[in-house]
């Protein structure tokens, strides 16, 4: 398995972007067309940004996952920037190591970056932290706030 950057792989940006739909927004499927297309829109507009960055794991040529930088993440804590986003391993692919694989490229593109911090929010409970992650607080009953120092 083998990390890229999403730039470099264009081909898969309509695959990502169908599984960021699908995982994380709350529109109807019927509506996956025009919001991947907006997704995709975004992308470029972001793409050459500091604080912006996607990178993709293959086997071979199959995608397995992917995992982000966004300069900002929803509406809340937007003095905060930038952002661990978008981990994201296909079901078939769990539980063999992916997702650490993820974690460590996307900090590691982060300290390249000269990123010495990135937020993320979760509802998991004690699932970034095995990566490092430090709790910052809790956001409401469910999300909580937390961040990776980078040396």
């Amino acid at each position: 398995m083998k990390i890229f950057d999403l730039k470099n792989k264009q081909e898969y940006l309509k695959e990502v972007m169908e599984l960021e739909f699908k995982e994380w927004s709350s529109a109807s499927i019927s509506e996956i067309d025009e919001k991947v297309k907006k997704k995709i829109d975004k992308y470029f507009e972001y793409v050459d940004d500091k604080y912006f960055c996607k990178l993709i794991l293959l086997d071979e040529d199959k995608l397995v996952g992917f995992i982000s930088i966004f300069p900002h993440d929803g509406d809340s804590e937007k003095e905060l920037t930038p952002w661990y986003a978008t981990m994201y391993v296909k079901e078939e692919y769990r539980g063999r190591g992916c997702s650490r694989i993820l974690n460590d490229a996307i900090l590691e593109e982060a300290r390249k970056r000269g990123i010495k911090t990135i937020y993320l929010k979760t509802e998991l409970n004690n699932y970034y932290e095995k990566f490092g992650a430090l709790f910052i607080k809790n956001l409401n009953e469910t999300e909580k706030l937390l961040k990776f120092e980078l040396k």
